[in-house]
């Protein structure tokens, strides 16, 4: 099995500046949103290949708000450490975005 993804280049530039947009706007409060977004950006434009060749579609069921105590704690952590603990936060949201994906 192998995992494709099919990520148009148009469709990375509509999303980075649409973010790009929310974190100025909410003066960077919307970068602890962004990596629920980003995860759920790229799971859900990739594919499960079996072994005959059959896709199998992704699906990841995250909700950037559904975790909002989530997101309190990170923004916490991230003050703390000047910024440093963002870069675990964002490795944890993938986790957690994989751990919430099934595959049809």
């Amino acid at each position: 099995m192998k995992i494709q993804a099919d990520v148009g280049t148009i469709d990375i530039l509509g999303h980075l500046i649409l973010w790009f947009i929310i974190i100025l706007i909410t003066f960077g409060i919307g970068a602890f949103f962004f990596p629920y977004s980003f995860s759920k950006f790229i799971i859900n434009r990739s594919q499960l290949i079996d072994e005959n060749g059959n896709p199998r579609k992704m699906t990841c069921h995250t909700d950037m708000f559904g975790n909002i105590g989530h997101v309190i704690l990170w923004i916490i952590i991230s003050l703390i450490t000047l910024g440093l603990g963002y870069a675990f936060y964002f490795y944890k949201v993938w986790n957690y975005s994989l751990n919430n994906t099934t595959i049809e």
